[in-house]
């Protein structure tokens, strides 16, 4: 805004009046605004507007130059007075013609006119009398009621806002027989016979007229008749049908109205006005003319100091406008040099900067436009926000904006996340100005862009920050429903979406927003209306929208009564009435519709000829209609049909109507798709689309085509064919032909085609291009230079200048490269082409050869030509893979890039810590032979990313980045007491390994505990003082205290099992052998175990070994009372409680 200011504060305006300078300090009543140029004219103190009448020009002047505006054309509107005329009484014949005409005082701009009586009544119009575009009043024939009132002429001035009245006309009509009150009626108004008489015109006259329009403006064509009956008016164009889109009949078919002209509607418009005593026509030849109107309108321009550049100023018109150029609005010098619409500049130097206009007129208007060619030495600027934020949906097209400025020209690249060799190419296109397009935005897009622009004065660059979000998608949306008057209905809007995205979930009716009120229920998932009515009919839309997108579900809500609607019943009774040459009524008796009313009917035919068998769609009507009138095409044998149509469906099609055929008639249509061009170098093939089988209008189609040499003279040469193609022979190459062609049956000949140009065949070019040379060689491109060949030489139209090159050989020794030949074209039709070969690849030898080609051959090679580029950057390594050796050591491994692109001086690895957002470390640089590394981690449970890049002397090339392996370590953990009553727990990891055995408890068998553990990663630090460690400890300690608690439960109840009774014998040595599971001494004693749990017992001297087993299976006998007393107290035992939940 500072710039603008002080941009405005430095210019200075001038006006001129009629081409001469405008002295406003003279004149007291105009003054010009503060800080711009805009006129002020003032009349509070006297002074005539008319003397301000005239053309105005506003110039605006700094030190770089002057611009001019459009011309200002400045008329005062007037509303003059009707001249006073005494207007006697107007006598007219009944049934003759009558115009009464209003010629309106000359108004600016000009006024509107309309028919009032003195009651100030407007007079109605009809069929029978008009107004036409005049403003005259015009009577197809005068009857006697014309006589009931007078007829006066309004004329509205709308600038001034008043209106001019003109006196009244009276009419006297005169009659044969005196006027009978009870005869009159509709039919009938004259009430007596009165004699009829044939069509004519009252505007225009004659049978010939002529009418030239603007092209963008509105054209009006007039017809108003006389004749008794009142003639009806109609409307056809020669050569083609009138374009029902762009055509608009008005004031009861006696104006047909376009209102935006172009060029195809010119032609000639014929308007017939026919009774049933005879009919008339009247042609009106239509031309199209156009003021000028660009197709490449100047633009400003900016040029560092040695640069070329051109400005272009093309405008199209009828007749083609004469294009003017100025500098800083006086006439060009001899400076610059001109070629026609263009302006060429040449090594510009500092202090030529100018505003240059380009002037384009014909004798129906003119264009003027200003461009500023600004010659500066500007480093580049960046013109966007600072660090914008992005949102878009994923898989949409998405563009990166970066506008910047410099001079010259800066190179702009982009960046992601700060790393890479530039995007452009794939999934990325760079843009001219500086945008970045990404095709299909995915989850992986996601990061921060970075856009550079660099040129010999310096660089700028900026930062977009991309987000990628999830789409916003109804995924269960309303349903169409019928819905019994009183139920309850529900719509349903489930909604899936980006969760950091918030989004609003709104409803309307018919495009209205939809008051839910307190019948109404909304949740976040439907909508629903309970106790349906009448009121509740509609289209429901479901709308959900988030800040960056949103979708939308419609359904309908049909209520019907309590008894149900179905499709109606097909139409009866099909007749066929008022038969003409291209039409027929058909009428029928509707069907029961079941309670839906019909909606419309749908009009089917069959014939017999072309498809016999085939229904095809002929019109649709409303449902409310039982009879029309159907056009139809000529020689055809129509049968009809009708379809009734409801809210629930279509009924089965009617029975067919008797047959009814129209007679033939000449061709309407005009083949389509004419066109000529040659498929040999001495021939000319035309071809064409034929007529469709409805559009022959008559047996025995065939076509007359003509063609002649194009601007020659020459008659015309023609012939008539059945087929759609013709082939002339023995043709100059490449010649320009007119051609037209007409369809022709046995009735007659159709409307003849347009002009249109075709070419015979082309031959081989006879010349090369010469001099084919490079410069400016960079990394990957350069700059071509050639001579062209002359124009006469290329045979045929020219297409381009084909420039084949191949990379002969890489400057990498030993570097195998493919020679696959590849080809770019180049347009120029310039004294001394040249173009920009680029997408080369660095650090080659490249050769290259070009030829001029027209629409089918190639001509003879150029020299050939060899270069070299420039050494550039490396791309990627071919690989990059990083494998643990061990616990903090990792193996990096990588190849060399595919392209070099250089000589390789070595290779750079860098490192980041924990989250990526962080800042780039150097690690190492290694020789070019290397291709591995080995690094140990100075700490095992941090994760790292490395970067690796590989070097030339220009510099780092594209980045390898791959992060460091994850520990992971699979298993579970199994607790198990062994028959020796040790505790053990294992660890099986991911190879079967056991990583954890350890002895925790001496406890009784069989008690085993298995505990598995799910897949978790361990990082390899000191467990022992972490806290999830320390609560799994303590969690195994209470299992262990619970697992002791049930095994001193389970021995305890050992007492409870019967004992069979023994009988002692005295010989038994049993008691003195040592039981199962019992260790004995080297004297073959029983050790006692100096940890017995016997305290622990329910009492008397049992014994145990050494492992705290039980000598025997059993306790020693007791007394059954005191067995029944200890079983009675085991019921009420804590500990056998705990045993009992074990």
């Amino acid at each position: 805004m500072v710039t603008l200011w002080l941009f405005v504060l430095w210019l200075r305006f001038s006006w001129r009046r009629n081409g001469k300078f405008f002295n406003i300090v003279k004149d007291p009543r105009v003054t010009m605004r503060k800080r711009s140029g805009t006129l002020e004219i003032g009349f509070r103190s006297g002074g005539r507007p008319e003397d301000y009448e005239g053309e105005y020009q506003c110039f605006a002047s700094n030190d770089h130059g002057v611009a001019l505006s459009n011309k200002i054309l400045l008329r005062v509107s007037k509303a003059p007075l009707w001249p006073k005329e005494v207007l006697e009484p107007v006598v007219v014949t009944e049934g003759s013609p009558l115009v009464l005409p209003c010629n309106p005082p000359p108004g600016l701009p000009p006024p509107f006119t309309f028919w009032m009586n003195s009651a100030m009544t407007p007079i109605p119009q009809d069929k029978r009398v008009s107004m036409g575009l005049n403003g005259d009043l015009y009577f197809s024939n005068v009857i006697a009621q014309d006589a009931y009132t007078d007829y006066s002429c309004n004329a509205r001035f709308l600038f001034t806002h008043t209106i001019q009245q003109k006196n009244p006309f009276t009419l006297k009509v005169q009659t044969k027989e005196p006027y009978n009150d009870t005869s009159y009626n509709a039919t009938d108004p004259y009430g007596r016979k009165v004699a009829e008489s044939t069509p004519t015109f009252l505007s225009p006259s004659g049978s010939e007229s002529s009418k030239m329009v603007l092209r963008d403006e509105q054209l009006l064509l007039e017809c108003i008749a006389a004749g008794l009956p009142t003639p009806a008016i109609k409307w056809f164009k020669k050569g083609g049908d009138l374009p029902a889109q762009k055509v608009k009949l008005e004031n009861f078919n006696k104006t047909l109205k376009i209102v935006s002209v172009s060029e195809e509607d010119a032609g000639v418009y014929v308007c017939m006005a026919n009774n049933h005593l005879g009919s008339i026509r009247h042609s009106i030849f239509v031309q199209v003319k156009a003021a000028p109107y660009w197709l490449d309108k100047p633009t400003d321009l900016v040029l560092a100091p040695d640069e070329n550049g051109r400005l272009v100023c093309r405008a199209n018109g009828n007749p083609k406008p004469n294009i003017q150029w100025l500098i800083n609005g006086q006439p060009i010098d001899s400076r610059c040099k001109v070629l026609g619409d263009t302006i060429i500049f040449r090594s510009v130097q500092m202090g030529s900067s100018a505003v240059y206009q380009c002037n384009a007129s014909n004798q129906h208007g003119y264009l003027l436009a200003n461009a500023f060619v600004s010659v500066l030495d500007m480093p580049p600027r960046m013109l966007g926000p600072k660090n914008q934020l992005i949102k878009v949906i994923e898989n949409n097209r998405t563009f990166l904006d970066c506008p910047f400025f410099g001079s010259p020209l800066p190179e702009l690249r982009w960046f992601k996340n700060g790393q890479g060799s530039g995007l452009d190419g794939g999934q990325y296109r760079v843009y001219i100005n500086g945008t970045l397009e990404i095709k299909r935005a995915r989850a992986e897009d996601e990061g921060t862009y970075t856009c550079v622009a660099n040129s010999i004065l310096g660089k700028a660059e900026n930062q977009v920050r991309l987000e990628v979000k999830e789409p916003t998608r109804i995924v269960r949306a309303p349903e169409h429903q019928s819905a019994i008057r009183g139920s309850t209905v529900r719509f349903d809007c489930k909604v899936k979406s980006d969760p950091s995205l918030p989004v609003t979930v709104a409803w309307t009716k018919d495009d209205k927003p939809l008051n839910h009120g307190w019948r109404l229920k909304k949740d976040d998932e439907s909508l629903t209306i309970p106790n349906v009515n009448e009121g509740d009919e509609g289209a429901y839309t479901c709308t959900v929208k988030s800040e960056i997108d949103q979708d939308s579900a419609s359904a309908r809500l049909t209520v019907i009564p309590c008894f149900s609607a179905d499709r109606p019943d097909p139409p009866m009774d099909l007749d066929l009435s008022d038969p003409a040459a291209r039409s027929v009524r058909l009428t029928w008796i509707p069907g029961n519709d079941h309670r839906s009313p019909i909606t419309e009917f749908l009009v089917q035919f069959e014939e017999d000829r072309w498809e016999p068998g085939r229904w095809r769609n002929l019109s649709t009507y409303p449902g409310d209609l039982n009879s029309v009138i159907l056009q139809l095409a000529p020689f055809v044998n129509y049968q009809f049909r009708v379809i009734a149509i409801n809210s629930v469906g279509q009924s089965q099609p009617s029975r067919p109507s008797p047959r009814y055929k129209t007679t033939g008639a000449a061709p309407d249509a005009i083949p389509r798709g004419l066109r000529g061009w040659g498929s040999k170098k001495d021939n000319m093939e035309i071809t064409w689309e034929p007529l469709l089988d409805l559009e022959r209008n008559g047996a025995n189609l065939h076509y007359c085509v003509w063609w002649r040499r194009k601007d020659t003279g020459e008659e015309w040469s023609n012939v008539t064919t059945v087929g759609s193609k013709h082939i002339v022979q023995n043709t100059e190459t490449y010649v320009p032909y007119e051609i037209k062609i007409q369809a022709i049956n046995n009735v007659g000949s159709g409307p003849e085609s347009n002009v249109v140009i075709g070419y015979s065949g082309e031959d081989e070019p006879t010349d090369a291009p010469t001099d084919l040379r490079v410069s400016k060689v960079d990394i990957n491109k350069t700059y071509i230079h050639w001579k062209p060949v002359d124009p006469n030489s290329v045979r045929g139209e020219f297409k381009e200048y084909r420039l084949y090159y191949w990379r002969e050989s890489s400057l990498v020794p030993g570097l195998v490269v493919s020679k696959e030949k590849k080809t770019k074209g180049f347009y120029s039709t310039m004294a001394e082409p040249s173009g920009i070969l680029s997408d080369l690849v660095p650090y080659s030898k490249y050769k290259m050869f070009m030829v001029v080609a027209n629409s089918r051959f190639e001509g003879p090679r150029s020299n050939t030509v060899e270069f070299t580029t420039k050494e550039g950057v490396p791309d990627a390594p071919r690989f990059f893979r990083i494998n643990r050796r061990s616990f903090d050591t990792i193996y990096l491994e990588w190849d060399k890039p595919l392209e070099p692109n250089g000589i390789l001086i070595g290779y750079r690895l860098k490192y980041q810590i924990g989250e990526w957002h962080v800042l780039l470390h150097n690690l190492a640089t290694f020789l070019p032979n290397a291709t591995d590394f080995t690094l140990r981690l100075p700490d095992r449970s941090t994760r790292y990313k490395f970067y690796l890049s590989a070097l030339t002397q220009v510099g780092a090339g594209e980045v390898y980045a791959e992060e460091s392996p994850h520990f992971t370590n699979e298993g579970e953990l199994l607790w198990d007491v062994n028959r020796s009553g040790v505790l053990a727990l294992t660890h099986h990891g991911p190879d079967n390994t056991h990583c954890f055995h350890s002895s925790l408890l001496s406890l009784a068998p069989p008690c085993v505990c298995v505990l598995c553990m799910s897949p978790a990663y361990i990082d390899q630090v000191d467990i022992a003082t972490q806290g999830w460690f320390i609560g799994l400890m303590c969690a195994i300690a209470l299992i262990i205290l619970i697992l002791l608690i049930v095994c001193f439960i389970k021995r305890s109840r050992g007492g409870k099992y019967p004992v069979t009774p023994k009988t002692e014998d005295p010989n038994s040595d049993e008691d003195n052998k040592p039981l199962q599971g019992s260790q004995t001494s080297l004297d073959g004693n029983v050790k006692e175990s100096d940890d017995s749990l016997v305290d622990y017992g329910e009492g008397g001297d049992g014994q145990f070994n050494e492992d705290g087993s039980f000598i025997g299976q059993y306790t020693v006998k007791k007394d059954k009372d005191e067995t029944e007393g200890n079983e009675s107290s085991e019921a009420t035992s804590p500990v056998n409680a705990i045993y009992s939940l074990a």
